[in-house]
């Protein structure tokens, strides 16, 4: 579909503007949380690593379960109500900091909530975008989606940083909470029709299809890449989810503004990303863009340690190095859309659940020995090995079958 068509998707319309209102909140969560936890209630890294682990252990627990869900059941209701559950949730953040009983208790249990119903939402909304746009549109769709969501990461960590400054961190974490009302809404008001749901008896038992999405992941040999890429990546990154925040503030002495200005530039370099992505899948073929973006990905990582030995320069050596956003969002926009492409409709939201699973079973782990490590040989060592980690995680798809793809699939594969 060309832009014109796509844009006069209303449906799609709606969703993209609730999703960048909504990604907009949560940026501020994302940043303002650890800004709360060190700042507010001078958490560890050790402290930290819980609260990363709090965030991850729901995607294992549930990660399967809301594959079979979203399979079940219309994925609109589903969506409509994990957003209204974690705006309650993360109401209770401002709340309790007024009450004066805010405790690292309760981040911890705002955290595990919230991302619990990101859990069943993140299956839905993968399931349900194919419902709204043509197969050909995938990539573009994606595209614009993550095109919005980079211009909010510009602004959001900087703003994060601001309303931390300005009104405190508990009081940043309303904003998103009414961030995640306006995406309810606009899901609300969509009016696309789903592929009609199973019949009951047609229906297996739970575990059963469950692990039928697990199945078709581990036999298809370009989605279990991206699965193992991606749960190599995301153990190491855990450990940069733990102590980014702190290493910051500790060792490069950097303030909140100044952090999410750092970040903010990973936004940057999203939207370039972003705005590149068809182009350079079109000029140089699938395979060879996803393996070229993370190989030339893997020199900005080195730069965020080099800000250590340098303090002078360690504010533009950091903006320096979230510019190589550029190539995550390429990789992410394109093994996103391969993930909607590959599977049959009746498996997406369990194919996409399994995937997320995948992609967080060793996060906890990670992130416990990434705080653990943090305060035994500090954040720097720490984010070193991370680091390197990172560079073994990009063989996964580098040496795989997807190095060989001209462009996505014509039609689904049957598991």
């Amino acid at each position: 579909m060309g832009r014109l068509s796509l844009w006069a998707n209303r449906d799609f319309v709606k969703l993209w503007t609730g999703q960048t209102i909504s990604e907009l909140g949560s940026h501020i969560t994302y940043y303002g949380l650890p800004l709360l936890a060190v700042l507010t209630l001078n958490a560890s890294g050790s402290t930290l690593g819980l609260l990363t682990v709090a965030g991850s252990i729901p995607a294992i627990v549930f990660g399967l379960v809301a594959g079979v869900w979203v399979d079940r059941l219309r994925r609109k209701p589903v969506m409509i109500a994990a957003d209204l559950g974690r705006a309650l949730a993360l109401g209770t953040i401002p709340l309790a900091a007024v009450l004066g009983v805010l405790n690292e208790w309760q981040l911890f249990v705002v955290t595990a909530l919230a991302a619990s119903l990101g859990v069943f939402f993140n299956a839905a909304y993968r399931a349900y975008l194919p419902s709204l746009v043509e197969r050909d549109a995938l990539v573009e769709s994606n595209s614009r989606l993550a095109f919005s969501g980079s211009l909010v990461e510009i602004v959001g960590p900087g703003m994060a940083g601001g309303l931390v400054q300005a009104i405190t961190a508990p009081m940043a974490m309303l904003f998103d909470a009414i961030s995640f009302v306006i995406s309810a809404v606009s899901i609300l008001w969509m009016h696309a029709v789903e592929a009609p749901s199973p019949p009951p008896e047609a229906r297996q038992p739970a575990l059963t299809e469950a692990r039928e999405g697990l199945r078709f992941v581990f036999r298809q040999p370009i989605l279990r890449a991206l699965a193992l890429q991606t749960v190599t990546d995301n153990f190491f990154g855990s450990f940069f989810a733990v102590l980014y925040t702190l290493y910051c503030i500790r060792v490069l002495h950097l303030s909140p503004v100044a952090i999410g200005l750092t970040i903010g530039m990973g936004g940057a370099g999203s939207v370039v990303g972003s705005l590149l992505a068809k182009r350079a899948a079109d000029r140089f073929g699938l395979g060879r863009t996803l393996s070229g973006v993370l190989l030339i990905g893997s020199a900005f990582g080195p730069l965020i340690i080099l800000a250590a030995f340098a303090r002078p320069w360690a504010f533009w050596l950091m903006m320096l190095a979230q510019a190589g956003d550029i190539t995550r969002m390429i990789y992410d926009i394109h093994s996103t859309s391969l993930r909607q492409a590959i599977p049959p409709a009746r498996l997406l939201g369990r194919v996409n659940a399994s995937m997320d699973l995948l992609g967080v079973c060793l996060i906890p782990v990670g992130a416990l020995l990434g705080g653990w490590l943090g305060d035994q040989i500090g954040a720097t060592a720490t984010l070193t090995i991370a680091i390197l980690g990172s560079l073994f995680a990009k063989l996964w798809v580098i040496l795989s079958p997807i190095r060989r793809l001209t462009q996505l699939p014509t039609e689904p594969v049957e598991g």
